[in-house]
C-alpha cells in the first residue's frame, strides 16, 4: 500500500474528524456567506500532483482554493431553480451512504434494494399513490422523465403490436406527445429515446395559465386516432400551475393514450392540506415523476420514478448477465433504471422521512408556501416590480415594473446576488424572473432580506 494511504488509513478517525469541522464550519457560516460569490478570474487548472500529499493537504487545497467560490445553495436565501437544501438527517443518511458505499441495484446483495423498497412505500404513501405503483430511485427529474417516457414507449408499441425495446423506436412509426407546458426535459428525454423532439405536440393552456385546456387536448387526440402519450404537469416551472388531473383521466373514455405525470416538485402539495386538491388524481397516472433534491430537502441527486406497468420497465431496462439477479415477479433494480451502477440514494431519503415524518416534511411545504406568499405580497406592494402570476404554492415570478428588459434584469439578479438568488426566465413572452422556495431552512426573516435587497437594487439600477 502506498505510504501515504497507507498513513491516512491508521488516522482516519482524525482525518474524518477534520472533514466534519469543514462541514460544520460551512454550514454554520451559510446566513453570512454569500448567496451567490462575485465572480472573479478562473483559477486555471492545476496539474495533477505526482507524489502523494495525504487527506489533509487535499483538504487544505479545497478550503483555499474552491470553498470560497461555492455558492451557498445549502442555505435559505438561495431562490433560484427549485433547490432545496439537506436536512441534519439526510446529511447523516447522505454521509452514511458513502461510508457504506453500496451498488444496491443486486438481490445478490440485498440489503440496500430493500432500503430502497421500504423507502420508495414512504414516498408513494406520502404522496397519495396507491399500490398499483411501483417506484424506482434515479438521479433527478429528467432522468425520471426519461425513464417514464421509456415505459410510455413500450406501451404504444404494446398497443401497435412491436417492442421498441427489441425492433427500436423507428418500428412506432410517428408517435404523438401532448403537453400544455412541458418542462424541458421532456424534449430532451424525446431526443434521447429516439421518438424526436419533434414528436412533441404543444397543446394550448388555458387563458392566462400554464394549464392545459382539456378541451383543447381533446381536439388535439382526435385530430390522429391511435395510441398517443400525454405529458400532464402537477406544478409547471414558471408559476407552479397545475394540469387538471380528473378532466384528462376522464379522456380516456374515448382516447387511448399514456399519461405521464411530471410532478417534480408539485407533488408535495399532497403534504399541505389546504393544496391537496391540486394533485387529486395523481394516482391515476401511468408513471409519475417527481424529484427529491428539490423539496424533500436530501442532497443531489435524487429523484422517483413511479409507474403501474413495471412488467414494461423491466422489458426496457432489462440487463441480462449470469452475475445479476433475475427479473422476475421482483425485478433486481438493475432492471429498471438505466444504470447499472445504482449509489444507495435512498438512504439520505430514509434517514429526513425517518427523523421528521409525515409532519415535519408538511411544515417545510407549508412555511415555505407562506414565504413564497408573503415575497409575493411584499414586490407587489414595491411599485418597481410587476407580478406576472398569482403565486400559487411556492414560486414568485415577477419582473420590473418599467423596461423589463433581459439586460436590466440581468443587472437586478447581479445586483443582489450576494444577498439572495434568483433565476431568469421568460412568461407570456416578457422577461421575467423566479424566486423558487423550496429550502427548509428559510424563515419570513430571509424573505425580509431578500426583498428589501430586491428593491434596493431595482432603484439603484432605474
Amino acid at each position: 500500500m502506498d505510504r501515504t494511504l497507507a498513513a491516512d488509513l491508521a488516522r482516519l478517525p482524525e482525518l474524518l474528524d477534520a472533514t466534519r469541522g469543514a462541514a460544520a464550519d460551512a454550514l454554520a457560516t451559510l446566513d453570512a456567506r454569500p448567496v451567490v460569490p462575485a465572480a472573479g478570474k478562473p483559477h486555471d487548472p492545476e496539474p495533477l500532483p505526482e507524489h502523494a500529499t495525504g487527506t489533509d493537504a487535499a483538504l487544505a487545497a479545497f478550503r483555499d482554493r474552491w470553498e470560497p467560490r461555492l455558492s451557498a445553495s445549502a442555505g435559505p436565501r438561495y431562490l433560484g431553480f427549485v433547490t432545496g437544501g439537506a436536512t441534519p438527517a439526510a446529511l447523516a443518511g447522505d454521509w452514511l451512504t458513502a461510508v457504506h458505499d453500496q451498488n444496491s441495484n443486486s438481490a445478490l446483495d440485498g440489503g440496500g434494494q430493500d432500503l430502497e423498497r421500504e423507502t420508495v412505500g414512504w414516498l408513494r404513501d406520502l404522496f397519495g399513490l396507491t399500490a398499483a405503483h411501483s417506484g424506482t430511485f434515479v438521479s433527478g427529474a429528467t432522468m425520471s422523465n426519461t425513464t417514464g417516457l421509456a415505459i410510455a414507449r413500450e406501451w404504444l408499441g404494446e398497443r401497435l403490436g412491436v417492442s421498441p425495446a427489441e425492433d427500436g423506436a423507428a418500428a412506432l412509426g410517428p408517435v404523438r406527445v401532448l403537453s400544455g407546458a412541458p418542462h424541458s426535459s421532456i424534449a430532451k428525454a424525446l431526443s434521447v429515446l429516439g421518438l424526436g423532439r419533434n414528436s412533441l405536440v404543444r397543446v394550448p393552456t388555458l387563458p392566462g395559465r400554464e394549464a392545459v385546456d382539456p378541451a383543447a387536448l381533446e381536439r388535439a387526440l382526435a385530430d390522429t386516432p391511435g395510441p398517443a402519450v400525454v405529458v400532464a404537469n402537477a406544478g409547471t416551472v414558471n408559476t407552479v400551475d397545475f394540469d387538471d388531473l380528473r378532466a384528462i383521466e376522464a379522456l380516456r373514455e374515448r382516447h387511448d393514450f399514456w399519461l405521464h405525470t411530471d410532478a417534480a416538485f408539485g407533488a408535495f402539495a399532497a403534504l399541505a392540506p389546504e393544496h391537496a386538491h391540486l394533485v387529486d388524481g395523481l394516482d391515476a397516472s401511468d408513471s409519475v415523476c417527481v424529484d427529491l433534491h428539490k423539496w424533500l430537502n436530501v442532497p443531489y441527486d435524487s429523484a422517483v420514478q413511479f409507474t403501474r406497468r413495471r412488467d414494461l420497465q423491466a422489458r426496457v431496462f432489462q440487463n441480462s448477465a449470469a452475475y445479476l439477479g433475475p427479473l422476475g415477479a421482483h425485478p433486481d433494480l438493475v432492471h429498471l433504471t438505466p444504470e447499472n451502477s445504482h449509489r444507495l440514494r435512498a438512504l439520505a431519503a430514509w434517514f429526513t422521512l425517518r427523523a421528521y415524518g409525515r409532519q415535519g416534511h408538511r411544515e417545510i411545504v407549508e412555511r415555505d408556501i407562506t414565504c413564497a406568499r408573503a415575497l409575493g405580497a411584499a414586490l407587489e406592494a414595491d411599485p418597481a416590480f410587476t407580478l406576472l402570476a398569482p403565486v400559487r404554492l411556492n414560486v414568485v415570478c415577477f419582473t420590473l415594473a418599467e423596461a423589463p428588459t433581459p439586460e436590466r434584469l440581468t443587472a437586478l439578479r447581479e445586483a443582489v446576488a450576494a444577498e439572495v438568488f434568483v433565476t431568469p426566465t421568460v412568461y407570456g413572452g416578457t422577461a421575467a424572473v423566479r424566486a423558487a422556495f423550496s429550502n427548509w431552512r428559510t424563515t419570513q426573516a430571509d424573505v425580509r432580506r431578500a426583498a428589501e435587497a430586491l428593491g434596493a437594487a431595482a432603484r439603484e439600477i432605474a
